[in-house]
């Protein structure tokens, strides 16, 4: 006899979409680094992540690429951790609180092709910027408004790449779900399916 629960692919991304369709309201509350409170809603989070996705799309992220954040707890994380699982790649997050030398042997080890970064950071990465892949894209989590001024080159607006997207997107399907990644060596990998399951629970109690 076969079981039917395992039947439905656990994508990451059915997380964000039950909350928004069944919890429209439920508000995400984060302190930014601009100094204020920021609050938004499930369904208005859902609408962002879909509109991130695309622009990671546009900005030629695939399946099993790596994207890494250096960033705090906030309500654009969150986004990245749904937008980039859903399309398949790979959400690297880096512990800040490493030392410069852990973080430039972990960036260059694996192969980033993004790296998203709250504006605390931007100094760190500016000394860290020879050391790491000269093809890596470095992506402030900031409007236009609260980009800081920096050596970095070539440095990519978060809210400008949101600006424009489609707010809706078909998530494709995968044969396996592609869970973030945590840049804390050593560490054995969760079963994508188990991580899935671990992080539905909490998220989809009402």
């Amino acid at each position: 006899m076969k079981g039917l629960m395992m039947h439905r692919p656990l994508k990451i991304a059915d997380i964000i979409t039950f909350a928004a369709d069944s919890h429209s309201s439920g508000e995400i509350v984060s302190v930014r680094t601009e100094g204020d409170i920021h609050r938004t809603t499930y369904k208005e989070t859902a609408g962002r992540i879909a509109q991130l996705a695309h622009a990671l799309q546009g900005l030629g992220v695939g399946e099993g690429d790596r994207i890494a954040t250096l960033a705090w707890n906030g309500y654009r994380h969150f986004e990245l951790y749904y937008a980039i699982s859903g399309i398949g790649a790979v959400c690297h997050t880096i512990n800040p609180r490493l030392s410069a030398e852990q973080m430039i042997y972990i960036v260059n080890h694996a192969r980033d092709g993004l790296l998203f970064t709250d504006v605390t950071f931007v100094p760190m990465l500016e000394k860290l910027r020879p050391h790491l892949p000269e093809e890596l894209r470095i992506v402030i989590m900031a409007d236009r408004g609260h980009m800081p001024e920096t050596t970095l080159e070539g440095t990519l607006c978060y809210e400008d790449l949101l600006e424009g997207q489609p707010g809706q997107m078909d998530w494709p399907d995968f044969r396996r779900t592609r869970p973030p990644a945590f840049a804390i060596p050593p560490a054995r990998p969760a079963i994508p399916r188990a991580r899935s399951i671990r992080i539905a629970r909490p998220s989809c109690t009402p």
